[in-house]
């Protein structure tokens, strides 16, 4: 009997996992679709802000609409390989620097196996601490500047009409800003916002997640602020 319930256990976190990967899958699917249609619309003039850049997989596309891309990238390994990829796109402004409802200084902590697979590892990075696999020693935190983000938002608003395209994917740091964003009324500034929220890597954070997506669902469609990003 023992034998046939871990079996039945097995089959059963078998079978979740398989949920979850094509859930994954679906969304991924689903982002791609979405990034090509923001990138068939956009033109030169307008004005997009890519959060969490990375290594540039999302800014090069949308630079090469010929919009004026604002790419902000904490991580010193990962802002080197963004600041390679899109070296000669003068549309580019590039911010090695996270971004925060307010300015300043913040400590940067990196995924605990990050040493071992530094590409895999630094789209982990975060400004937030509790997050699952972060090394969260002090000691091995970098300090790195923070943008305060409604305050750009703000200005491009006033100088062009509007931000035409926003992607946030900040590790965790998403909440504080979203929530502003809501409070504030600061959708209303961009075209289309996405974001990808980090529920799993934050478990205490949980309750205000999904209170901030009710909010933001309440008032916005998925085609003005969407949420699933990945």
């Amino acid at each position: 009997m023992a034998d046939l319930a871990a079996q039945h256990a097995a089959l059963i976190a078998d079978h979740d996992k398989l949920k979850r990967r094509a859930k994954r899958n679906a969304r991924a699917q689903f982002a791609r679709g979405l990034l090509q249609g923001i990138v068939s619309m956009l033109r030169p003039g307008d004005v997009v802000m890519d959060c969490g850049a990375n290594v540039g997989a999302v800014t090069g596309p949308l630079a090469e609409t010929g919009a004026t891309v604002h790419a902000f990238e904490p991580d010193p390994f990962a802002f080197a390989q963004l600041s390679a990829r899109v070296a000669g796109m003068q549309n580019v402004v590039l911010h090695h620097a996270a971004v925060g409802v307010t300015a300043g200084r913040v400590g940067l902590m990196r995924a605990t196996n990050f040493e071992a697979n530094r590409m895999a590892g630094s789209v982990k990075s975060t400004v937030i601490p509790g997050g699952h696999n972060i090394d969260q020693a002090e000691a091995n935190s970098i300090e790195v500047e923070q943008i305060a983000l409604p305050d750009m938002i703000r200005d491009i608003a006033a100088e062009r009409g509007e931000v035409a395209f926003l992607k946030m994917d900040i590790e965790g740091a998403e909440l504080d800003l979203l929530e502003h964003m809501q409070a504030e009324g600061l959708f209303e500034l961009v075209r289309l916002t996405v974001a990808e929220t980090h529920e799993n890597k934050f478990r205490d954070l949980r309750p205000r997640f999904a209170a901030l997506r009710n909010a933001v669902a309440a008032h916005y469609p998925v085609t003005r602020v969407n949420l699933d990003w990945i």
